[in-house]
């Protein structure tokens, strides 16, 4: 397993050397789908359990049925059935994720099968069909068909049958990427139409004015009015918004089959599912129509998590949890001494006991394509791009703030609304102060330290 953003390195004694090869290097922000099916085998007893991560793109929880937030017409019942056998985290931020390694060379993975939009620019906008697919051979070639029904029959040729599995007997890790839902949302051909006739409501703050919200969410929308409609593209807002969710289908019978072949292969007891996405997707919520402002409608990830026999069933945790937390929880899942210091931290206690007390706040920068001391300075511009700057969000129990690096750009934070948690400012400025020691770039020591953060916990 490895992680660029500094979480995790190559596997040392506790694991299979890897052999395969992946694309060249490409920025961290391009599309993580890239990487589709990869694999490694953990040298651990058998009793440890096989880890099968489910990595969507752009999907936002309310396209997911479970979800309170989602439209009373959305049918998502594989989804729903991991969260009835296993624990749904009702606040998840996960965040970008890449994976090969800066050599393209991919060497930490034992098997792999990759849509390599580097080595075959003319191919990089075929998100859905007739991709340019290396496979763990080497050879590349044009792959037909829709490419979440691909992704999903390798998968289960690895799961149910073995194929680049080094040694059946032992556990394995499972790294299923797809392309879906990322624009432009192109459903499966039997899923067009399918929400034809369903009703799809209108953001109250579709169009400002949008009273509390920053100078740079004013005056704007992503959305036009025409002869009455509102537009999205070409498309109307409506109409936008169902195809998004039809694209949804797909996954959902996807999960359903990788539960069956589980299940078929007598894996699915001894196998953790977990599963995400990067992010979730704002359609008209404050006016954007975009996948990266700092709100919960638009970042906002689904994330369940489900392992049959040992973990609770139909549990909903509201403690809100990260990205970076998967990475501790899986070493754990897995048996592996954590190569040093993580900034997450491993949710078994949450897995085990969903309303256990959870200290850990959750940190989200958006700095676009500059990382490590790439941000020692920030943009005076404020780094804008997609109509969205630089910021932090911090989520603390029931408070979340999000500070814009903007010059003379006022904090913003807001309350979640009713918990058992008692959380307070007192609280929050506990939280911020231990994130000074958490930070891996100056952005998160320059948030601590900002005079305008204490003056709001003040």
């Amino acid at each position: 397993m490895r992680q660029t953003n500094g979480f995790l390195k190559p596997p040392e004694e506790n694991s299979v050397v890897p052999h395969s090869v992946v694309n060249p290097p490409i920025p961290i922000m391009s599309r993580l789908f890239l990487i589709l099916v990869f694999a490694t085998t953990v040298v651990l007893t058998a009793q440890r359990p096989n880890i099968l991560l489910i990595y969507t793109d752009d999907q936002s929880h309310r396209t997911v049925g479970c979800y309170p937030e989602s439209f009373d017409w959305v049918r998502t019942p594989n989804i729903d059935s991991l969260a009835r056998n296993g624990v749904r985290f009702a606040h998840a931020y996960i965040g970008k994720w890449h994976t090969g390694t800066d050599t393209g060379m991919g060497l930490d993975w034992d098997y792999q099968i990759v849509w390599n939009r580097p080595g075959f620019t003319d191919n990089s906008r075929n998100y859905f069909n007739d991709q340019m697919i290396t496979f763990n051979n080497g050879q590349t070639r044009l792959v037909e068909g829709y490419s979440t029904d691909n992704y999903t029959k390798w998968a289960i040729e690895f799961i149910k049958d073995g194929k680049g599995r080094k040694d059946e007997t032992k556990p394995w890790y499972l790294w299923l990427c797809y392309g879906a839902v990322h624009g432009p949302y192109t459903p499966a051909p039997r899923h067009v139409g399918d929400y034809t006739n369903a009703v799809v409501p209108i953001p109250k703050d579709i169009f400002d004015p949008r009273p509390g919200k920053p100078s740079w969410l004013q005056n704007r929308s992503a959305f036009r009015e025409r002869d009455g409609e509102i537009m999205s593209g070409k498309m109307t807002f409506a109409d936008a918004v169902r195809q998004y969710h039809e694209g949804v289908l797909a996954i959902d019978e996807g999960v359903g089959r990788l539960v069956a072949a589980l299940k078929e292969s007598g894996q699915l007891e001894n196998t953790l599912v977990v599963f995400t996405s990067d992010q979730g997707f704002a359609w008209g919520q404050h006016g954007v129509r975009s996948k990266l402002a700092g709100y919960d409608a638009t970042i906002r990830a689904p994330l369940i998590i489900s392992m049959p026999g040992s973990l609770p069933r139909g549990q909903v945790c509201e403690r809100p949890v990260g990205g970076v937390d998967l990475i501790p929880t899986f070493h754990r899942f897995a048996g592996i001494e954590l190569p040093w210091q993580m900034h997450g931290h491993d949710l078994t206690p949450l897995l085990r006991n969903p309303q256990a007390a959870w200290k850990h706040p959750v940190l989200i920068a958006n700095t676009w394509n500059s990382f490590g001391s790439d941000t020692a300075v920030i943009p005076a511009d404020g780094g804008f791009r997609a109509g969205i700057p630089w910021y932090v969000m911090l989520r603390h129990g029931r408070y979340k703030y999000i500070h814009s690096l903007l010059e003379n750009e006022p904090a913003r934070h807001s309350y979640q609304g009713a918990s058992s948690d008692r959380y307070s400012p007192t609280c929050m400025a506990s939280a911020v102060a231990r994130i000074n020691g958490q930070c891996c770039s100056k952005v998160g020591r320059w948030l601590v330290q900002s005079s305008r953060i204490a003056s709001f916990l003040s």
